[in-house]
């Protein structure tokens, strides 16, 4: 009976993950159609409008074409790139699969307590902790990219006033700056090298980066080449409101170390008193491994637990992006 009950939730975990799949691909097949309906009304509307409005690339709200392959779904999956794999230390197949080594290692030490359910561990662990790898590593390459982005736009404009065009100023960016700000502006040089517009490999850069300023300085490269104007005005002054961001997000984080602080000692006091508990009376605490009443306890505080820190964390986070 144990090993029937193993097989069904193992056949439930490979349902999760097709069912996973299948969602990936209808949501890809839905913005296909929804692409294909307003080339469609573009098509229609454009030739009876009286003006041409101004077009700004950087504006335009785009997706990037996921792709349909087995590696596409499994990085919307697991969340990594696939076209940028440098940002990682360790390739996407390694990461991946040591979070499943790390998933049956914890599964094997549940599985005297919470039993033949203790199998979920394995696909739910290993999806949590490689979304939760890769997206740990994202996110530090765009707060590295924001810290950067200041004194890339000051070597632009220094360049700009002195006669220099704007394409040799970003090729000076893509030799001088550090990584990561360095390579993005290096791949801008190399689109508008092959034949990209400008407008568009900067757009392209925008989407990659996936933060505001880069989306702005777009727009600002973008509005010089339609209308001109004083460019280097425009991005001081976005390199000081820049900073300015960057200042009021390091105030943020300042000022929610003390909440991080309290949900850090919130979290590892239960962790010291079990073990002080096992320390002084063994007999005590394995009651909650070796009782079914136990396991079922002990089980419920994990789970609580475990709410409790995803509460802490999605609280803190939003008072930062608020």
């Amino acid at each position: 009976m144990s090993g029937q009950l193993k097989l069904i939730l193992l056949i439930l975990g490979l349902v999760l993950l097709v069912w996973l799949g299948l969602c990936a691909f209808l949501v890809s097949h839905a913005q296909k159609q929804r692409r294909k309906r307003e080339a469609r009304f573009t098509s229609v509307v454009s030739p009876h409008l009286r003006a041409q409005r101004l077009v700004v690339s950087a504006f335009i709200r785009q997706s990037k074409s996921r792709d349909q392959s087995l590696i596409g779904i499994a990085a919307w999956v697991f969340g990594f790139d696939p076209v940028n794999p440098n940002r990682y230390p360790l390739p996407w197949w390694l990461a991946i699969c040591t979070c499943l080594v790390v998933s049956e290692v914890a599964q094997m030490l549940l599985a005297g307590m919470a039993g033949p359910a203790s199998i979920l561990v394995v696909p739910l662990g290993s999806l949590m902790l490689s979304r939760g790898f890769f997206g740990w590593f994202d996110s530090r390459r765009r707060e590295q990219m924001l810290t950067q982005f200041p004194d890339a736009l000051t070597m632009i404009i220094r360049s700009v006033r002195v006669g220099i065009p704007v394409q040799e100023a970003i090729r000076g960016v893509a030799r001088e700056a550090p990584n990561p700000t360095g390579p993005e502006f290096a791949r801008l040089v190399s689109r508008t090298s092959v034949g990209v517009d400008m407008e568009d490999a900067m757009a392209e850069m925008a989407i990659r980066a996936g933060i505001p300023e880069y989306r702005f300085f777009a727009t600002a490269i973008s509005l010089q080449n339609q209308t001109g104007g004083a460019l280097s005005e425009t991005l001081e002054n976005l390199a000081d409101m820049v900073r300015k961001r960057v200042a009021l997000k390091a105030r943020g984080h300042a000022l929610a170390s003390e909440a991080k602080a309290s949900a850090t000692v919130l979290v590892a006091l239960p962790f010291v008193t079990g073990l002080a508990l096992w320390v002084l009376n063994p007999d005590y605490i394995s009651m909650l491994i070796t009782d079914p009443t136990g396991r079922i306890l002990f089980a419920s505080a994990v789970g609580s637990l475990g709410m409790g820190i995803f509460t802490i964390r999605t609280m803190i986070r939003r008072s930062l992006t608020a």
